[in-house]
């Protein structure tokens, strides 16, 4: 079993609506429970910018920001883990601007936010995730994705490699530019991340779909049948890369006047889909019931925490915000069984501090009440 990586003291200034918080936290779960609007969301997203990217709301930095500020904002947490304590903080000052967050770990400046990931994975499930199989492809590729930087801490930087240069020769079409020359360098580099990106996205797919035949068959939280819908990731698996890189460029090439008519390029790692079916139903995720929906995603998540584990050495920390939203009491106690399994640090909110009683005495129970983070009552 991977060793526990768990967060011991989180430190927020100017976040959210916390103008100061410091609160030590336990290992394994921990509940946060208030009304809606207290602000449990914002520490989940707090953890969640100890890694990679935007944070669980994607939210602009400004408005990460507490409002009445100096407009910036600083977090702080204190790891425990196999290689003993480690400190990292993160924030943005007035001076930093909307894309200079900076990241110091054990007190000297990062090279950049993918070091954080030599320390610690997390992942999130959120509301707003419901609609994954039923909302646009985007947010499909956008979790998957995440699913890959927690094993492939170098998927981060070729999605914004790619980002960039797909922006630069999105340019040229829309400026009217014919220099071959310039769409040639450019689409060299599209090419060579793209499918780099396809390549990851497949291996994690392949894995994840290892890992989720390992769940019970007629357990509480269904098994997916999880695949790719796209070119280049359709390509990597039976073709070689550099083969696929050449296809993939000329296909580029070939291309201009049709995306110089759209302003944009059609034909992509950009373009790609998730596909998720219910295998017990053999049925569309997106045709499934909310609660079966919910039940595959968790039951995704949780896979894919294990496979990070094993991949990785180290679990991440999960944090489920309104994870009892769609969940009866037979899901939620098989939720619990199952994190405790993976012997990981799972943050969990709820306005009902009732839906997690079964944790009672496993668990830390915080009570959230706008601004302030105290240890529940009668926990």
């Amino acid at each position: 079993m991977p060793a526990q990586t768990h967060i011991s003291k989180l430190i927020l200034t100017n976040f959210r609506n916390y103008a100061t918080l410091a609160v030590d936290l336990a290992p394994g779960a921990v509940v946060f429970s208030g009304d809606n609007g207290a602000g449990k969301t914002n520490l989940l997203e707090a953890i969640s910018l100890l890694t990679p990217g935007r944070g669980l709301r994607r939210a602009p930095y400004a408005d990460v920001a507490r409002e009445g500020g100096d407009g910036g904002f600083a977090l702080h947490a204190r790891l425990d883990g196999p290689e003993g304590q480690i400190e990292i903080g993160t924030g943005v000052s007035v001076a930093d601007g909307e894309g200079g967050r900076r990241v110091r770990i054990n007190g000297a400046a990062a090279r950049s936010a993918d070091d954080m990931l030599e320390w610690l994975r997390v992942v999130w499930l959120t509301p707003a995730m419901d609609a994954l199989f039923t909302g646009p492809a985007a947010d499909r590729r956008r979790f998957l994705d995440r699913l890959v930087l927690a094993i492939d801490p170098g998927h981060g930087q070729r999605a914004l490699d790619y980002e960039k240069a797909m922006r630069g020769r999105n340019r040229l079409l829309t400026e009217g530019t014919r220099d071959d020359r310039w769409f040639e360098a450019i689409e060299t580099q599209m090419a060579e991340t793209g499918v780099a990106i396809a390549a990851a996205r497949a291996e994690l797919v392949r894995l994840l779909a290892a890992m989720i035949d390992r769940l019970p068959e007629t357990g509480t939280f269904p098994q997916a049948d999880i695949s790719l819908a796209g070119d280049l990731e359709n390509e990597v698996s039976t073709a070689p890369a550099v083969d696929v890189e050449e296809r993939f460029r000329r296909a580029l090439a070939d291309g201009r006047d049709r995306d110089r008519a759209a302003g944009r390029t059609l034909e992509g790692p950009h373009r790609s889909d998730l596909v998720v079916r219910h295998r017990p139903k053999a049925m569309p995720a997106e045709l499934c019931s909310t609660g079966e929906q919910k039940a595959l995603l968790v039951g995704i998540v949780v896979s894919h925490a294990r496979l990070t584990g094993e991949m990785s050495g180290m679990t991440p920390i999960l944090l489920l915000d309104e994870i009892a939203a769609h969940l009866d009491g037979g899901r939620r106690a098989a939720l619990f069984s199952i994190l405790e399994e993976l012997n990981c640090q799972a943050f969990m909110t709820g306005t009902d501090a009732a839906l997690f009683s079964s944790l009672k005495g496993r668990a830390q129970f915080l009570t959230v009440d706008h601004g302030k983070v105290e240890p529940t009552e009668d926990s």
